[in-house]
């Protein structure tokens, strides 16, 4: 039996070594990169900006004045998170910090249609995670692996900090909301915000300095672990139609997927990769060398054909790039055109306010 068997594996796995790609290497991941890069210099643009805009009204409005970049608000998730409750609620968009609003929910449209690709494509934190990640590698040959035993568990800590900021804000009222941004302390969130960095005391630069080694140790670990950010849009992109898909009659079981994923899920073992996990970095797709055994792809065609039917569907880098910015450009767009976009406060609140913001307390507090 053996003897009449070898001939037929060893014409199977010829078969498949057939379909090595050669039509020459990824380019996912260069491109991922350079979108990266690209949405990390927009964002120190905008921090570089809103420093300037700071520092003119702390001068007391001398010097060079300079406009405040309301896309400095994409760094005010709770307040994004606030306002979208409160355009929900009421239909109206709140006129203190819409643009985190905006851009609250084009992040959720992302999620909803590409997985989790703003936490891999445009996320800086996301990014900077990655290239600590590769620091480590560079090092120490290789980055840590947690066992299952307590990694799943830490993964569960992200949804504990999502579950802990969405109900405390759940169950506030639209009147509440509003209340609670007009405030001088919700006026001033952007700028307390600077100001943490700014003037970053003991225990902030000691907890950045572990997340920090701990990021070079184990790959994406804030991401993986600490962000509930990137636990809300995990579970949006449950529902999104994109997913990585394995055509197992093309897979030649290398499992080099599998050891590409940074969430360590199992990509050689599944047909489609449905978790919450998945944030789309393609690096799976990269590192399989069979051609069209992997990819990142809508679900099949129902129409007769000789081959694999859903790889037709796939969506390559080059889409992505251009689905997220069509998002991303269009929110934009659409809140300037509407004039929904920057908070515009009166100029004596900025000189009253931002030189006295660390006088400023929580209202709750």
């Amino acid at each position: 039996m053996a003897t009449a068997t070898a001939p037929i594996k060893t014409e199977i796995q010829t078969d498949k070594k057939k379909l090595i790609r050669r039509s020459g290497p990824d380019r996912s991941q260069q491109i991922r990169h350079a979108v990266q890069a690209a949405f990390v210099l927009l964002n120190a643009w905008l921090g570089i900006q809103f420093f300037l805009w700071v520092r003119y009204y702390e001068r007391g409005g001398a010097g060079w004045a300079v406009s405040r970049p309301a896309g400095a608000e994409g760094w005010l998730p709770i307040a994004g998170l606030m306002n979208f409750k409160y355009f929900l609620s009421t239909g109206r968009v709140p006129a203190v910090h819409p643009a985190a609003m905006y851009l609250f929910g084009a992040f959720l449209l992302m999620s909803l249609i590409l997985k989790k690709a703003f936490c891999s494509w445009l996320c800086p934190v996301g990014t900077f995670s990655e290239a600590l990640a590769a620091f480590g590698r560079k090092i120490f040959g290789r980055n840590l692996l947690l066992p299952k035993a307590v990694d799943i568990p830490l993964r569960g800590l992200k949804y504990l900090l999502l579950a802990f900021f969405g109900s405390f804000i759940g169950f506030m009222s639209a009147e509440t909301l509003l209340g609670f941004m007009n405030t001088p302390y919700g006026l001033m969130a952007d700028v307390k915000m600077l100001n943490f960095f700014r003037e970053m005391g003991a225990t902030a630069a000691i907890v950045i300095v572990i997340l920090v080694a701990l990021s070079i140790a184990i790959q994406n670990f804030w991401c993986r672990y600490a962000c509930p950010y990137g636990a809300l849009l995990g579970l949006v992109s449950f529902f999104s139609p994109v997913k990585i898909r394995r055509d197992a009659t093309a897979c030649i079981d290398c499992a080099k997927c599998a050891h590409a994923c940074p969430q360590q899920l199992p990509v050689d073992k599944l047909l489609q990769i449905r978790s919450v996990e998945c944030n789309a970095c393609m690096s799976c797709v990269a590192a399989c060398p069979a051609h069209d055994a992997l990819q990142f792809a809508l679900p099949p065609r129902h129409v007769l054909a000789p081959e694999p039917r859903w790889y037709r569907r796939k969506v390559g880098p080059v889409a992505i790039t251009f689905v997220l910015a069509y998002i991303f450009f269009g929110i934009v767009l659409y809140a300037r055109v509407t004039n929904h976009w920057r908070s515009d406060l009166p100029r004596e609140v900025y000189l009253h306010l931002v030189p006295r913001v660390n006088e400023l307390s929580h209202p709750g507090m």
